[in-house]
């Protein structure tokens, strides 16, 4: 098939992570995949890296400049469906889909948990103007069918896929000497773009009434990253804080671990990074925002508190530095539960047939 996916985001997060990852694969699997984006944004500069064909528009905003370059685009180009991935480049491609009479069809992906607006306009975007939906957790398509009152026939869930080979659990006293972390401190560690909902916040503020033995790891990047810093200052966590940044490679850094810790309040589908820790058998801490419960199973496979309070993702993080044995448990749990729910072939065998059942294509 000839996929055409389109994403007017300029920022960095799972959202993009998972398109040119379903990209990759589906281009491994021999399909013609090309990505239409901003120019500047984030995603067009790491397509590459992922063998991924980017070609730079101006869809950031939603105005008669991204419309008619995404109308003169598939004019020119023979396409089998378009997957589309944020408000802006959604609406531009339906009206643009519109105009031409609609030659091919259009797969609408929802990968965060805020709600879809109750509107005429929202309504015919989600319907009329899309073929199929698809949300990555459970949790958001409920959402839909319950709130918006859309077809459940019309929609699936296909949480995003990570590969079991790479994540895995390894050395930790290798991993920490080659990231140049102590080697005798319980490392509490969350991997995630620095945006408020994440938590980041209460996690300082949680790791500020644990022992001082107790070492703080931030990898990731964003906005949010000044007023975090202050927040550690304010907190005199600097000498046991790291923040690494962003990182092309974040399994040594999972690895390095003890335990993975992701409050996060808000827009949440099932988080990659989750997944990712989960798979290298890290004990986790974390909420029930948007579908996290799909992973986390409260005592299971996670310990699971609620948002925005300090307290008890406090207790929490404790319980499990204060225990090997249950660290250990859910570990091995977690691992165990995403390798039988969230691989990333089950996630390509999925988005292959929703792209198929939407082109009318004949199975390969």
């Amino acid at each position: 098939m000839r996929i055409v996916h389109t994403e007017s985001s300029l920022g960095w997060g799972g959202q993009e992570i998972r398109i040119l990852s379903e990209a990759q694969g589906l281009i491994r699997r021999g399909h013609d995949i090309v990505l239409l984006c901003p120019p500047e944004a984030r995603i067009h500069a790491e397509a590459p890296a992922w063998s991924v064909p980017a070609i730079g528009m101006p869809i950031s905003k939603k105005n008669l400049t991204g419309f008619r370059s995404l109308l003169r685009w598939f004019k020119r180009n023979r396409c089998d469906v378009a997957s589309t991935h944020s408000s802006t480049d959604s609406w531009l491609t339906a009206l643009a889909l519109l105009v031409m009479g609609r030659p091919f069809p259009m797969v609408r992906t929802r990968h965060i948990s805020a709600p879809v607006p109750r509107n005429p306009l929202s309504r015919w975007l989600y319907t009329r103007a899309t073929a199929h939906i698809v949300t990555t957790g459970e949790l958001l398509k409920k959402e839909l069918v319950e709130r918006n009152g859309f077809s459940s026939v019309r929609i699936d869930s296909v949480p995003t896929g990570i590969d079991p080979q790479r994540f895995r659990p390894g050395d930790r006293v290798e991993a920490r000497r080659r990231l140049g972390l102590p080697e005798d401190a319980a490392l509490v560690g969350i991997v995630a773009t620095l945006r408020s909902w994440k938590g980041h916040r209460f996690l300082v503020e949680a790791m500020a009434g644990l022992p001082e033995s107790a070492g703080l790891v931030i990898v990731g990047d964003g906005p949010q990253r000044a007023t975090l810093e202050a927040l550690v200052d304010q907190h005199g966590l600097r000498a046991r804080t790291r923040f690494a940044g962003n990182q092309h490679d974040v399994v040594p850094w999972l690895q390095a671990l003890d335990v993975f810790a992701l409050p996060s309040y808000a827009n949440e589908g099932v988080p990659q990074a989750l997944i990712q820790a989960m798979l290298t058998a890290l004990p986790c801490v974390t909420t029930a925002a948007g579908s996290i419960s799909e992973l986390a199973i409260d005592g299971e496979t996670a310990l699971v508190v609620p948002p925005q309070e300090v307290a008890p993702l406090r207790a929490a993080i404790l319980r499990l530095l204060m225990s090997p044995e249950t660290q250990n448990r859910l570990g091995e749990a977690a691992r165990r539960h995403c390798l039988a729910g969230f691989s990333y072939e089950a996630m390509l065998d999925k988005m292959e047939r929703v792209y198929r059942e939407a082109s009318g294509a004949a199975p390969g």
